[in-house]
């Protein structure tokens, strides 16, 4: 493969999030955000770990960006910490907090680096959290101060925005299962949580645009290709209601569809919360979406497991090769999607924002033996070249992270 095969079309870089590299989470004003909370609870984290220093990123950040510009990356991704910025969530801005951001704005234009910038990657401000979090309608609210803010400080100079990180995954972790931040449980939080965050996903959007319309503006998925595990009916149907609740929910709530009552009517207890308006608030056109994949989902059907009577057939079951991750490496489902989302009509452009893996490092003549990550690097790239190659001239965009 070469980078030319690619078109100029392609955007290239990389990608992070404020809680996984900035570390300090008291310094300069700032108060805890739920993570920070949730990974010092014992028995959360693996062996108690927590990000109080992470990458340093905070007091690192200039060294880190010459890296980027050694490297020739020409685009970072990295989200704002919004209990930086609003210590409590809403009222008082922390002008330490915008300081910083705009020294890293500008850090990156000055290198040549284009700032791409995620609005909430799953840090609510532990303030908020006690107030409700994501279960309280007041946080449409929150969320729109929130994006007022950072829009007019930082708009000017940030041309691409991302509104919301994987909702699916802060939401069914951090309020159904329980296993993420805050660690919620229980349908009722996830039903409730869901809908603010979907109505929250486009009022942001709408707020970027009332801005300047010239913003470039999208919002991220998680998206794995699902596949029945056996030739059976109940099977391709539990495959279904899996795709539908990880792959469509959220992109089609933004694009005007509504919710998928007959695929999933566990979702109907959303009616008890829904308004008259909130119709036209859940709809947004966005200029990108971007697409989140690491593997894919081998489904069976499980009357045991509620609401979605499916399971997933783990890949080391399947005898399959997995990352560190214990996740299959499958770049056909990239392939799969890519195809997926261009049925959409109104999908303007697409976006991989998030794709990688996680394999044992070893530091060899102080050089990182890393064959297995490249080589699954490779498969997914090639994955997207055949599908550009597939679509000929058209227009998508390309953004790698990890």
């Amino acid at each position: 493969m070469n980078k030319k095969e690619f078109q100029d079309h392609f955007v290239w870089g990389t990608a992070s999030a404020a809680f996984q590299i900035e570390g300090s989470p008291y310094k300069d004003g700032k108060k805890a955000s739920i993570w920070d909370e949730f990974s010092h609870k014992k028995g959360k984290i693996y062996k108690g770990q927590n990000a109080d220093v992470a990458c340093d990123f905070y007091n690192r950040y200039e060294n880190d960006l010459l890296l980027m510009k050694s490297m020739n990356i020409k685009h970072f991704r990295f989200s704002l910490s919004w209990s930086r910025i609003l210590p409590d969530g809403i009222g008082k801005i922390n002008t330490l907090g915008i300081d910083f951001y705009n020294r890293l704005i500008n850090k990156c234009l000055e290198l040549g680096i284009t700032p791409w910038v995620t609005l909430y990657h799953w840090d609510l401000p532990q303030a908020l959290e006690e107030k409700g979090g994501w279960i309280n309608r007041e946080i449409i609210n929150w969320f729109s101060q929130y994006v007022n803010i950072c829009v007019k400080h930082f708009g000017d100079r940030v041309k691409n925005w991302m509104v919301l990180n994987e909702p699916l995954v802060f939401l069914g972790a951090g309020h159904f299962l329980g296993i993420h931040a805050p660690g919620r449980r229980g349908v009722k939080n996830f039903i409730r949580a869901m809908h603010h965050a979907s109505l929250c996903q486009s009022i942001g959007g709408k707020i970027l645009r009332d801005y300047n319309e010239n913003l470039n503006m999208g919002t991220t998925f998680s998206c794995s290709h699902i596949e029945a595990y056996r030739n059976r009916e109940k099977d391709y149907n539990a495959a279904s209601r899996v795709d539908c609740l990880i792959n469509r929910l959220f992109l089609e709530l933004s694009l005007g569809y509504g919710y998928p009552f007959n695929e999933l009517p566990f979702l109907k207890r959303v009616e008890k919360f829904y308004k008259a308006e909130d119709d036209k608030l859940l709809q947004f056109e966005f200029d990108f979406i971007g697409i989140q994949n690491y593997t894919r989902e081998v489904v069976k059907n499980a009357w045991w497991i509620p609401y979605l009577q499916a399971t997933n057939v783990k890949a080391e079951k399947r005898n399959i090769q997995t990352t560190e991750m214990g996740w299959e490496i499958y770049p056909e489902g990239l392939f799969q999607l890519l195809k997926k989302y261009n049925n959409y009509k109104g999908v303007k452009n697409i976006l991989v924002t998030e794709n990688g893996a996680a394999f044992p490092d070893t530091v060899q003549n102080n050089t990182v033996a890393d064959k297995e990550r490249k080589k699954y690097i490779q498969q997914y790239l090639q994955a997207v070249l055949s599908w550009n190659f597939i679509l000929h001239n058209a227009s998508y965009n390309f953004l790698k992270n990890r």
